[in-house]
């Protein structure tokens, strides 16, 4: 029996804070002009205390579940595509599957960049054409202002925060994820860069990176707009389709000028793009399913269509993905009933978690410790007993 992977619910999460381009004038040498001019972003959602990358997961998971009428139960696998998460581990996917009461479901990070939902969704519909998941969660998030050089004009400019998700679903009915294409060369890495807490400053230098954006703009922005064209036309071709079946295609939200290039580079007009990058910047592996949730909520992707999701980021990595959005949204009626029962599990599943580490605390006290010689550490390799 063939599987199919099937997009059937989406949903999108942005913080409430809204940072204008007059407001980063004030922290570097820039103005409204200039920025949109070369980026073509007015403003951008920016996290304040309340918000973490899980918080915005999951609040975006919580809308997909809502269009797909699915209950947290349903979902067997939660992917988190970020380059922002809450911990280096425990991952980000596992706060989410914790706050969501997704008690079936195992739960990992992946990182690509910005490329990273794509890459997600490529894992996603594998994992569910194979007939090892029936659900899965795919979520891009992040909270790209914390990583941030609010000093670097070159790249505080861009970013912004938000989280975007799709459910995937099997059926046997033919169509939804057509063609998936990724692609890395990390020869260019250092092009686009993040530093983890493992990369030294120079060879023989005490400290570390400090942990922000570091972004070599014109190198980035030639390797865009080659690889979005190819990309594009590989991903339509390998999903037996050409570009004249193709209603919209959605590009990641970094720079309004590689998205025109690339229009050029296909022979489009610039209606096929989705674009929304003036009022949300970058935000990274969030900016494709944010983008689809308003081409839906707008009209612009309607049942039947054909289009292609295509992005690029650091590592360099990028990718592209051909779906047939072959989706009618159930009836108001239909999912008004479960709504209460999903909105009580999301309470049930926090005092279910609450419970849990009560238990663990209680087992500590009743069991006690590892006895002293269970829990000494290991000596290292090469030293003396």
């Amino acid at each position: 029996m063939t599987q199919y992977a099937h997009i059937t619910g989406w949903g999108m999460a942005v913080p409430e804070r809204v940072m204008t381009n007059d407001e980063i004038s004030r922290l570097v040498d820039t103005n409204d002009e200039w920025i949109q001019s070369r980026t073509g972003i007015k403003e951008r959602r920016v996290a304040d205390a309340k918000d973490t990358t899980s918080s915005l997961a999951a609040e975006a998971a919580r809308q997909a579940l809502e269009v797909a009428d699915l209950a947290p139960e349903d979902i067997d696998l939660i992917i988190v595509a970020t380059s922002t998460p809450d911990f280096t581990f425990p991952a980000t996917a596992s706060l989410v599957q914790d706050a969501l009461g997704a008690v079936r479901a195992g739960a990992f990070d992946l990182s690509a960049a910005c490329t990273g939902f794509i890459y997600a969704l490529g894992v996603a519909a594998d994992t569910i054409k194979s007939g090892s998941a029936k659900a899965a969660l795919v979520i891009g998030a992040e909270t790209m202002s914390r990583v941030l050089d609010w000093k670097d004009r070159g790249t505080c400019i861009l970013f912004g925060d938000g989280a975007g998700a799709f459910v995937v679903q099997g059926s046997e009915s033919p169509g939804g994820v057509l063609s998936v294409l990724l692609r890395s060369d990390g020869s260019g890495g250092d092009l686009l860069s993040l530093a983890g807490s493992g990369r030294p400053r120079a060879a023989g230098l005490a400290g570390f990176l400090d942990p922000t954006v570091q972004m070599n703009g014109r190198e980035v922005f030639r390797f865009a707009t080659r690889v979005m064209v190819a990309s594009t036309r590989e991903a339509v071709a390998a999903a037996g389709k050409t570009m004249a079946d193709i209603s919209l295609i959605i590009p990641h939200q970094a720079n309004r000028r590689i998205i025109e290039a690339a229009a050029r580079g296909l022979d489009l007009p610039e209606e096929k793009f989705m674009i929304n990058l003036d009022r949300y910047g970058n935000t990274s592996t969030a900016s494709i399913p944010i983008a689809l949730c308003e081409a839906v909520a707008d009209g612009r992707l309607r049942p039947n269509d054909y289009v292609v999701f295509v992005g690029f980021g650091g590592g360099l990595t990028w990718g592209a993905t051909t779906v047939h959005w072959d989706v009618t949204p159930l009836p108001a009626a239909a999912t008004r009933w479960h709504q209460v029962g999903r909105r009580t599990r999301y309470g049930l599943a926090r005092v279910r978690s609450f419970g849990r580490r009560v238990l663990r605390k209680v087992e500590g006290a009743v069991f006690g410790s590892p006895t002293a010689k269970e829990d000494e550490p290991p000596k290292p390799p090469g030293s003396k007993k």
